[in-house]
């Protein structure tokens, strides 16, 4: 921002979109997860969730006032958000999987800080502080693991996990410990306790 519309020397083929479009002044939507995922590297849950909600096109059609600025499926990701007048707001290029694919990895990668290098996992999550848990699925190889977080300041996570995960298959983890895979049983669930807000 500002759009380019007449500079001089030419900016090249984003001056063909019109003011407030894609690279031209909008908000395209690769370099907003980017940002996302740069809040929580930095471990900035707040502002990496924040972005988040920006972003997701779920939070963005929750709102009446912003759903109909947006103008387009509640359930996709936009390729652009528009900047400019008249059409602050609107959605550009709906169902664009490029989008959605790194929204998908910053969620999970960035958010829920899952590693994965060959048979290891690891999570290093960086999490809003209001939340007080979150828990994820993950599926492979025939098996399914749960990954309980919680927030420090809502008590030991082994106390909060719920009746679904029998004592037997709870185990604690620590931020960045890593886990083989192939060693982890079926119905597992992992919990961790964050640190609590400061």
């Amino acid at each position: 921002h500002p759009p380019l519309q007449e500079a001089q020397p030419s900016a090249g083929y984003i001056q063909a979109y019109p003011p407030g479009v894609r690279e031209n002044g909008g908000q395209y939507s690769h370099a907003g997860v980017w940002a996302l995922m740069a809040q929580a590297a930095r471990g900035d849950g707040d502002a990496a969730y924040r972005y988040f909600t920006y972003l997701s096109p779920a939070h963005r059609s929750r709102h009446p006032d912003r759903a109909a600025s947006y103008a387009i499926e509640p359930y996709v990701m936009a390729g652009d958000i528009y900047s400019a007048a008249p059409y602050v707001g609107r959605g550009g290029w709906s169902w664009y999987t490029g989008s959605a694919a790194w929204m998908q990895r910053a969620a999970v990668e960035s958010m829920f800080g899952l590693g994965q290098h060959g048979d290891e996992i690891a999570f290093s999550p960086c999490l809003p502080k209001h939340w007080d848990r979150a828990e994820i699925t993950l599926a492979r190889a025939g098996k399914r693991v749960r990954a309980v977080f919680v927030n420090g300041g809502a008590g030991r996570a082994d106390d909060r996990v719920d009746d679904r995960a029998d004592a037997a298959s709870v185990r604690v983890l620590q931020p960045g410990e890593r886990l083989r895979w192939s060693e982890l049983d079926d119905g597992t669930c992992l919990v961790m306790t964050l640190p609590s807000a400061a």
